[in-house]
């Protein structure tokens, strides 16, 4: 059987989860719940990234230890997870002590390799993003993600060897020229490589809150070679099962972390001895309405929780999803929103499927009658297409094909007219709506489990698998069972 292992970054839980968290690993869920459809053995690893300087503080500030901290904080990711039915086969937290052990035996083996050395540092740092920066990366000598101002910090540190793997890596770049996705991405970071690689400050003596090195308990790993080695501890690294699914299929990473992923992660795992993962997928940002980032210092961030409470989980999956293109920036408004939920799920699909199941039960004694399926209407199901965007992460054309369809199967209930036909006519009519709605449902389970769940059990559909998306495959004089609308409508404010 193939394997398929799909990741999320691991979010760091310094405050409460944000949309972004909550869209990416939607897209993860979504490519993850696709390659199930599609037989193979699918591993779906997600988490929390618990170390580092930001951490600690934000402990001391509650009155909190570190680890009292993450515990507290974890608990919304995990309810991020269960309330958007991010279906994951592991949360892994960086204080799990597997992780820590692995992270000390990878650490320890690039050392004996000779590819660390201790040397001093002494740089601008900012405490937010974890990492230094160089007086040309500044903006108004400033953080260019946060906007602040940066400290300066002097001292012992452990150094690996990054320098010593630029030429692996760009001759990596070019003989994978779909490692970067979306391919926008790469050039820039190749450039950014010819540059030059400058050696990585990878260990810490300014704070306690980490993974002491094997070598040196007096300092503890640097927070993004920490966390970076969960992809490999995660699926239990030397082990069996990471033999079984390394190296990753695909990391989903937002575009301010494709440095770490695309250059630190590949070089450590050139020293380690390790092979890349396959590709590394950049999403963009979710914008506000009006084109402006979302932040909490600006008081625009929307709390993907309470987003769900309000609008229901395959709502507004269904909408990051259909209009957002992967890769881009998206805009996010409620009432944008709501016009999808209203005009594409209550009206298209929900209508359908209520009226399919209302003509079930008042025409054939709630039976899905013996008949086959109109093999014309079919045609205008376009499973290639469908099946191409979904393996090229072009999730909204994908969505745009099923839809296309569904409105095909509304304008054959009304070119029929079923409240009109009896016997044969009427019997082939109604087995070929519920076999329409049966590949309808197979096609969108990966974005909306919990709408499709409703419509398996109010069918009586059997198990959903992608190579059943065929015409006549509805199991004949199954009972039927009625149950309320599947999107109910919602008033614009």
């Amino acid at each position: 059987m193939d394997k398929f292992y799909v990741t999320t970054a691991i979010d760091y839980p310094s405050s409460k989860p944000h949309l972004g968290h909550a869209y990416e690993k939607t897209i993860a869920d979504v490519m993850a719940r696709w390659n199930r459809l599609k037989g193979k053995d699918v591993f779906f690893l997600t988490g929390t990234d618990e170390h580092g300087l930001k951490i600690q503080r934000a402990a001391e500030k509650e009155g909190k230890t570190p680890k009292e901290f993450v515990d507290l904080q974890v608990k919304n990711f995990k309810k991020l997870c269960e309330v958007w039915n991010i279906s994951y086969d592991r949360f892994i937290r960086t204080t799990d002590k597997d992780h820590e052990l692995i992270c000390q035996q990878i650490f320890q083996k690039v050392y004996d390799k000779g590819d660390i050395y201790l040397g001093t540092y002494e740089g601008l740092y900012c405490t937010d993003c974890e990492r230094f920066y160089l007086e040309k990366d500044l903006v108004e000598g400033k953080c260019p993600v946060h906007n602040k101002e940066l400290d300066v910090v002097k001292e012992k540190t452990y150094y690996f060897k990054m320098s010593k793997y630029q030429n692996q890596l760009l001759n990596y770049f070019e003989n994978n020229p779909e490692f970067i996705y979306p391919i926008s991405k790469r050039q820039e970071i190749i450039n950014r490589v010819k540059e030059g690689l400058l050696d990585l400050s990878v260990s810490r003596t300014s704070f306690s809150w980490g993974i002491p090195l094997p070598n040196d308990k007096n300092h503890v790993i640097y927070v993004w070679f920490d966390a970076l080695l969960n992809y490999v501890s995660g699926v239990s690294y030397g082990s069996d099962k990471f033999g079984k699914y390394w190296p990753a299929d695909v990391h989903n990473i937002g575009k301010d972390i494709l440095w770490f992923h695309s250059v630190i992660w590949p070089c450590m795992l050139f020293a380690a001895d390790i092979k890349p993962p396959k590709k590394i997928c950049v999403h963009g940002f979710i914008t506000t309405s009006t084109g402006a980032k979302m932040s909490k210092s600006l008081g625009n961030v929307i709390d993907p929780i309470q987003l769900v409470e309000r609008y229901g989980c395959d709502s507004v999956r269904y909408f990051l999803l259909r209009e957002i293109p992967f890769g881009e920036d998206g805009r996010f408004s409620e009432e944008a929103l709501i016009t999808r939920h209203n005009n594409e799920l209550a009206n298209e699909l929900g209508n359908l499927v209520y009226r399919t199941l209302s003509l079930l039960e008042k025409k054939n004694n709630s039976l899905i009658p013996d008949s086959s399926s109109d093999l014309e209407l079919f045609k205008k199901l376009d499973i290639n297409s469908i099946e191409q965007h979904m393996d090229s992460y072009e999730f909204h054309l994908a969505l745009s094909e099923i839809f296309s369809f569904i409105s095909e199967v509304n304008k054959y209930i009304n070119e029929k007219q079923p409240w009109k036909q009896q016997g044969h006519e009427l019997n082939k009519t109604l087995y070929t709506l519920s076999d329409s709605i049966r590949v309808v449902a197979i096609l969108l389970s990966p974005f909306i489990p919990n709408a499709v769940n409703s419509i398996k059990q109010q069918f009586g559909f059997e198990e959903l698998s992608f190579d059943k998306c065929k015409p006549n495959l509805t199991k004949k004089n199954t009972k039927i069972t009625k149950g309320n609308v599947l999107f109910e409508k919602i008033l614009l404010q």
